[in-house]
């Protein structure tokens, strides 16, 4: 037995793709640019997730059938939010529960799986998801549910650095896939809902040595650090107690748990932060800088250049943590972000002023427009949850205000085409009935202060995949989904759009008019986006199916009517046939 075991590990080594050499910062600045390759979450650092390649089109997609699929195995399936990263021939793909997998791209084989040991008590606030790898130099690197930031050897699968972001215990997580920026592995921060205080950290992307944070609530201190760790005062993030009462901004939330953009072009990194904490709005009179906001950081320094505040005082839990991709438009370097409040924001890449803001859902009711002078919200005050101390003590006139805090958009990243100039936005039409409660501060409990029920909108669906004009604002086309739409977004120059459906389907659609020219079941949602690659003169298309993530955990009556769905784990890849 130990022999014929040995023969196959020996077989397998033999049959793996060769290494040809590492991962090189010209080759992720260039990652939009080629079609060889996945080296970054978002086809490319800037995010737009649009691929060069047109073998596959809109003329044969049709004939477009599975290469292979594998299986995550085991009994922790729950939801696979992971885009797939492909090097060499290579593939590395996360799984729920801090899993990595290196698969032969071309043919599926399992060349080795990491499987991170987590500790008991760690507090994910929406799924034990994992959203993709980043790799460099002969590195894949990924965080955990732990908050912890492991480097691993891409031939092997062995540790070759391991770091720790910070305290499970008290409430930090990490579920975003890293970014690489000239030699630095950026990461963001989970837990918001635990009271955490959001920052951006950058190491050394081949030793793991912290080169420097920034917090991202007003009054924390940033720091830089020595080659032997010491920390030095980077500067106090804005002023102590400008936005923020009291001492709120000690547990203020703003956390960046989807991670970030970077534009080699302006050489800032993007991150959106999430919620202050807590969700009642009434205990932290102020704007509660820099939460709800896209904060555009110098790589180099680690201080934030610009900023943009989506939704001060945010009383509704309508994180800013959406993606802000960065695109050209009337020549200028300019950014794209479908925010969770329903509104979908153009800022310019290098000084964050703001050039258009429009809706790209259907009902909005917290605001009824954006002030392009002023760039702040026009709020609804009937719309805002009520102050449980105006009444009883205990619970806050209630509101029904969409979208829900699910979002108008949630983690589920877009796409945007330079051919049609198009984003291509998954977003969601629901509302909810929300309420202020009493809430304190407690390391590593939950930090809330407000109730919500989750309430549909529409009787014929939920979801909608939008073509967004940036531009003019305009919803050029849409598809209606009957659930809500979790994952994420591919273009290609074939003109074509692919996305996946909680109902399991993976579909493509052409760009230009949005009807809807191929689709596949994997046989359970898709919650993750997809991706694209050519090896060996074949286009290969790839998603990761599995249903979860945070609407079967938090969604109310929504979470009902999608009960049915089944969960899951796989990896699907598929390519046309060839000819006979």
């Amino acid at each position: 037995m130990r022999l014929q075991l040995t023969s196959a590990l020996i077989a397998l080594a033999f049959s793996a793709p060769a290494l040809a050499g590492p991962v090189t910062d010209a080759m992720i600045r260039d990652d939009a640019r080629t079609g060889g390759d996945v080296l970054s979450w978002g086809l490319g650092t800037q995010g737009q997730r649009y691929s060069p390649l047109k073998q596959v089109t809109t003329a044969n997609v049709q004939r477009l059938v599975p290469a292979w699929a594998f299986s995550f195995g085991g009994e922790k399936q729950r939801g696979q939010e992971s885009q797939p990263v492909i090097h060499d021939g290579r593939m590395f793909v996360t799984a729920s529960y801090s899993r990595l997998f290196a698969l032969d791209a071309k043919t599926g084989a399992k060349l080795w799986k990491y499987e991170h040991r987590l500790p008991d008590g760690v507090m994910p606030c929406c799924d034990v998801i994992n959203r993709g790898a980043a790799l460099y130099d002969k590195l894949v690197i990924f965080s955990t549910l732990d908050a912890q930031l492991v480097a691993l050897d891409q031939a092997t699968g062995d540790v070759v650095w391991k770091e720790k972001i910070d305290d499970y215990a008290a409430g930090y997580s990490n579920t975003a896939a890293p970014i690489i920026a000239n030699g630095l592995v950026l990461t963001g921060v989970s837990g918001g809902e635990f009271g955490v205080v959001g920052r951006v950290e950058a190491r050394d992307a081949k030793t793991g040595a912290l080169v420097w944070s920034r917090p991202t609530v007003e009054g924390h201190m940033g720091h830089t650090y020595d080659a032997d760790g010491t920390a030095k005062d980077n500067g106090i993030t804005g002023t102590t107690n400008a936005s923020w009462p009291g001492d709120l901004w000690k547990t203020g939330g703003a956390a960046t748990w989807l991670g970030g953009t970077y534009d080699a072009s302006t050489g800032l990194a993007y991150f959106g932060t999430g919620n202050p904490a807590p969700w009642n709005s009434h205990l932290r009179k102020g704007d509660n800088l820099y939460s709800c906001s896209t904060v555009a950081i110098d790589v180099k320094t680690g201080k934030i250049v610009w900023h943009y505040q989506n939704t001060p005082n945010d009383g509704w839990d309508f994180d800013g943590v959406n993606e802000f991709v960065t695109f050209d438009m009337d020549g200028k370097r300019v950014g794209g972000k479908a925010d969770r409040n329903g509104f979908f924001y153009v800022n310019d890449a290098k000084t964050g002023a703001l050039l258009n803001a429009f809706p790209f859902v259907r009902k909005i009711t917290w605001a009824s427009s954006i002030d392009l002078k002023t760039g702040k919200p026009n709020f609804v005050a009937a719309n805002r949850p009520g102050d449980p101390t105006a009444g009883d003590g205990k619970k806050g006139q209630s509101v029904v205000a969409a979208p829900s805090f699910l979002g108008g958009k949630n983690q589920m990243p877009m796409a945007y085409s330079p051919d049609t100039k198009l984003f291509y936005v998954p977003a969601n039409e629901w509302a909810m009935e929300i309420w202020n409660e009493p809430i304190a501060y407690k390391k590593g409990a939950a930090y809330l202060g407000a109730g919500f029920t989750i309430k549909t909108v529409a009787d014929d669906h939920i979801g909608a995949l939008r073509a967004v004009d940036p531009k003019s604002g305009k919803i050029v086309w849409e598809v209606k989904n009957g659930a809500p739409l979790w994952g994420g977004v591919l273009t290609t120059a074939g003109n074509l759009v692919f996305w996946g459906t909680p109902e399991g389907f993976l579909k493509a659609a052409d760009a230009k008019t949005g009807q809807v020219v191929w689709q596949f079941q994997t046989g359970s949602g898709v919650v993750a986006p997809p991706v694209t690659w050519q090896q060996d003169g074949e286009q290969y298309i790839s998603v990761v199916s599995g249903w979860g993530g945070a609407v079967p955990l938090w969604g109310g009556e929504v979470a009902k009517k999608v009960n049915y769905l089944e969960q899951g784990g796989m990896v699907w890849v598929f390519k046309l046939p060839k000819a006979s």
